[in-house]
């Protein structure tokens, strides 16, 4: 039997170059990876379209349409993006948010959806450490630098007794921050007005990488934002490629780990950053030789604390687990 052609979809990370360069291939199978612009333009190509065999994917939008039972595919047990995101959490400086515990009350907004998955791990953490409750805040659901209507490739749960709203038209969420018409913002990426040094916007959590650190050192959780999913009918067709894939996703995230150690001995000189070495002799401190794991075992910690933010959120029915949601293929990885 000849080896499929595999139309794989992802963004240009360390983890996945070497896919997206062809340094490193799918065993048995024929593969063209294609990007895109945004993140949200894979998504809803992979969702609407079907466009890829294999794509990165949102934790939180892959259970919302696993939910739905309108997902043609099934997660791997491969993370392409991992993001500590206390940094994700923006506020008005006039607005009197001082800390965590301001934010009652106060209208917040949050892009592309209430509960994407920065949102789900941020607020599942403030409710975890300092007793956040959703509902007392007022959400705006916005694009960030520009006006944009939520997201369309995904459904909208959410609890009946949260106030959700779409952001007025014109306007956007990064724009109502910096004029105070929002208090606070959730979001995945930083906004302009803050790239532009804007007065009116600081960090919740201005010292975020200290506040970080401490978070791992006592969870031991480097939140899981992506996933990998696979088409069903042709993982069922061809059940190897469960493992295929994932060893080429692994091989190409450890080929990029280890030029970060090997580049220790030159001082990080490909990197236009100074001081590189220094972080990552401060992380090879703090983390394992892996740092960036991927399979269910290493992972199941980090995962079951989403699934269950995500369901206290409103954005589950039920407490999905690790088992129900990843190819059973793979859940001895």
């Amino acid at each position: 039997m000849s080896g499929p052609r595999l139309t794989v979809g992802c963004f240009p990370y360390d983890t996945t170059r070497p896919l997206l360069d062809g340094s490193v291939g799918i065993d048995g199978a024929e593969v063209s990876v294609r990007t895109g612009a945004t993140l949200p333009e894979i998504f809803e190509r992979l969702v609407c379209d079907e466009e890829f065999d294999v794509a990165e994917l949102g934790l939180t939008f892959y259970l919302r349409l696993l939910e739905a039972g309108t997902l043609p595919y099934v997660a791997l047990p491969v993370f392409p993006v991992r993001m500590f995101r206390h940094s994700a959490v923006f506020v008005n400086t006039h607005s009197g948010v001082r800390g965590p515990r301001d934010l009652a009350g106060r209208t917040i907004g949050e892009f592309g959806t209430y509960g994407q998955d920065p949102g789900v791990w941020n607020k599942g953490v403030l409710m975890d450490e300092y007793g956040f409750r959703p509902e007392s805040s007022r959400w705006v659901i916005g694009g960030l630098d520009r006006p944009a209507a939520p997201f369309a490739f995904t459904p909208h749960p959410h609890p009946a007794d949260v106030d959700v709203r779409p952001a007025p038209e014109g306007k956007s969420l990064g724009g109502m921050l910096d004029a105070g018409e929002i208090d606070v913002l959730f979001t995945a990426n930083v906004p302009q007005c803050v790239l532009d040094g804007s007065p009116n916007v600081t960090r919740l959590f201005p010292d975020f990488e200290a506040v970080e650190r401490d978070y791992y050192r006592r969870t031991g959780i480097f939140p899981i934002m992506h996933t990998v999913v696979m088409r069903r009918d042709l993982l069922r067709e061809r059940p190897e490629l469960a493992h295929s894939v994932q060893r080429a996703f692994t091989r190409a995230k450890d080929l990029s780990a280890d030029r970060y150690r090997q580049r220790r001995r030159w001082y990080q000189a490909q990197t236009m950053v100074p001081w590189m070495n220094s972080l990552v002799d401060r992380n090879a401190d703090l983390f394992p030789e892996d740092w960036w794991p991927y399979g269910v075992s290493a992972n199941r910690t980090t995962l079951d604390t989403f699934l269950r933010y995500h369901v206290e959120q409103g954005l589950s029915s039920r407490r999905w687990t690790v088992d129900e949601i990843f190819a059973a293929e793979l859940l001895d990885t």
